[in-house]
């Protein structure tokens, strides 16, 4: 364990542009770009070792992202405002080059949200853990853009962290968006966007809940918020998100152990990974390591440190002999007859993938042997 916690660190540094950027995967040309969302997660990890200039460096880049599209973030706004859809060109991308250009014209689903609000709780850690006090000017700059354009366009149906169902309404985003824009008051020390992450709390646990369970997407139209119909009953490893990290419900909440519940019995088999949803077909639909370290943290908020070292002991021992940990594994897939046209389409799973390495050093640190 000693070896992958110095191995993961390394990885990530190593990956790490000049920028600032962390690329997701050095090894698929598709995860060639950095994401607000993995990195928010990677720079997050890279603060709980003590790395905090690397983390620096990321909140810089992404800063610089974000300022320079101000334009779009207002055009997003006002066409917003005025009930107009949004076209693609009209809101900020979710992944960019190294070098913080949009990541190509190749038909992407590009309009997601939670990674900016992410990107924003991410900051607000950092700045706590590193005892910086006030963020530099540009990163106040950025994280009001980002703050005010996550406030205006919540209510938007938009793709998930999966890049999946991009006309729906999902509840880990509206949980990211949430702690996103509680995280900006530790940021500039301006309260102004309460109200709306308070609104947004109140919608999830009045309206994403079904059999006290949180659900994985709703039908859009948030303007009939009290009529929407469920349109998944499905649960979504993702939904401990709600929880650990972003604070939307307290992992002690009923709704957030159902969930949880329901994520063990339907996602995880004999003890092994995490599967994303029950149907899901990427590369098969196998166990994701990220998600196995995501349980395991959400253990260990409630104290449950077995449960959580016996997730931990399992992302472990899927590194290869270099140390390198995959995406997911393939073993257990939900839905065998895909892999094959994944693997033909794309090339092997992704490895080493930063995020997984992330999560594995996230949920070491929650334990805190």
């Amino acid at each position: 364990m000693a070896d992958l916690y110095q191995r993961s660190i390394e990885i990530i540094l190593q990956n790490q542009a000049p920028s600032g950027a962390y690329i997701a995967c050095p090894n698929m040309p598709d995860y060639a770009y950095c994401w607000f969302r993995d990195g928010a997660f990677i720079a997050h990890a890279m603060d709980l070792v003590g790395e905090h200039e690397s983390a620096r460096r990321f909140f810089q880049w992404g800063a610089g992202v974000v300022n320079s599209r101000a334009a779009v973030v207002e055009r997003a706004l006002q066409k917003a405002a005025r009930g107009e859809a949004l076209q693609d060109g009209d809101f900020l991308h979710t992944r960019y080059t190294l070098q913080g250009e949009e990541g190509g014209d190749d038909g992407w689903p590009n309009f997601q949200l939670d990674g900016l609000g992410t990107w924003l709780w991410a900051m607000g850690e950092h700045l706590q853990v590193t005892g910086q006090g006030a963020a530099p000017a540009e990163w106040c700059d950025a994280a009001r853009l980002a703050a005010r354009y996550l406030a205006g366009l919540w209510r938007l149906p938009n793709y998930d962290l999966w890049e999946e169902f991009g006309d729906r309404v999902h509840p880990y985003t509206l949980a990211a968006i949430y702690g996103g824009l509680r995280a900006h008051e530790k940021i500039s020390g301006e309260a102004s966007f309460a109200p709306v992450a308070a609104r947004i709390q109140e919608f999830v646990l009045n309206e994403a809940v079904c059999d006290g369970v949180f659900v994985k997407y709703l039908d859009s139209g948030l303007a009939e918020a009290r009529r929407l119909a469920f349109a998944s009953k499905m649960v979504d490893a993702s939904l401990l998100g709600l929880a650990v990290p972003y604070g939307l419900a307290p992992p002690q909440d009923k709704r957030v152990q159902a969930t949880a519940a329901r994520i063990e019995a339907d996602l995880r088999h004999n003890g092994g990974g995490v599967h994303r949803y029950a149907e899901d077909t990427y590369y098969g639909g196998g166990e994701w390591l990220l998600l196995a370290a995501w349980l395991g943290w959400y253990y260990c908020s409630l104290g449950h440190k077995a449960r959580a070292r016996a997730l931990l002991a399992w992302v472990t021992a899927q590194a290869d002999e270099h140390g390198n940990l995959p995406e997911q594994t393939v073993d257990c897939l939900i839905a065998p007859e895909y892999y094959e046209r994944w693997l033909q389409t794309r090339g092997p799973v992704a490895k080493p993938l930063l995020w997984s390495h992330a999560m594995w050093l996230v949920l070491e640190r929650a334990i805190g042997d």
